[in-house]
């Protein structure tokens, strides 16, 4: 089976403020592919408690970066057509992107949503500490990559 973890992480509440996105791609098993982008939220703009109690990202990091609209060619291929997977994304990453290709007038690709939120029912952090994962909670690569292990440990053991 061939997937792609995605995690975003914002800039503000609203969820088109994307600063930061990590893609895993997974194929038979193994992580083929990993990407990561900072992107620059509408206005460079961020609130301070984003930055200092969350992912640590702030305007000075993404003064130069790409706007979604810029980065979207370089994900897109990892979400068109593609199973997606992330961690509450039903509630959090999956709007991210409809509301950040909506704020840029791109259209919304097909693709099929899974959220690990939804299989297992406990966070990503609890999750990573009960299965010895790796995790540097909001920095999106690495919760990416603790979201494609658990989405393969549950194809692995038959949980979906």
């Amino acid at each position: 089976m061939i997937f792609t973890a995605i995690d975003f992480e914002t800039a503000t509440a609203y969820r088109d403020s994307i600063c930061q996105v990590g893609i895993v791609r997974v194929a038979d098993g193994r992580t083929v592919e990993e990407v990561c982008h900072l992107v620059r939220p509408p206005n460079n703009y961020y609130r301070r408690d984003f930055t200092d109690k969350i992912h640590h990202i702030s305007a000075t990091d993404t003064a130069q970066a790409p706007t979604f609209d810029e980065v979207w060619p370089l994900i897109s291929p990892f979400i068109e057509g593609q199973v997606v997977v992330a961690h509450n994304g039903f509630r959090f990453d999956f709007v991210c992107l409809r509301q950040a290709l909506a704020r840029y007038g791109l259209p919304e690709p097909r693709y099929e949503k899974r959220c690990t939120l939804s299989i297992y029912g406990k966070s990503l952090q609890d999750l990573c500490e009960g299965y010895h994962i790796e995790l540097s909670h909001h920095q999106a690569l690495s919760d990416a990559r603790a979201c494609a292990l658990l989405y393969q440990r549950a194809l692995e053991r038959g949980l979906l």
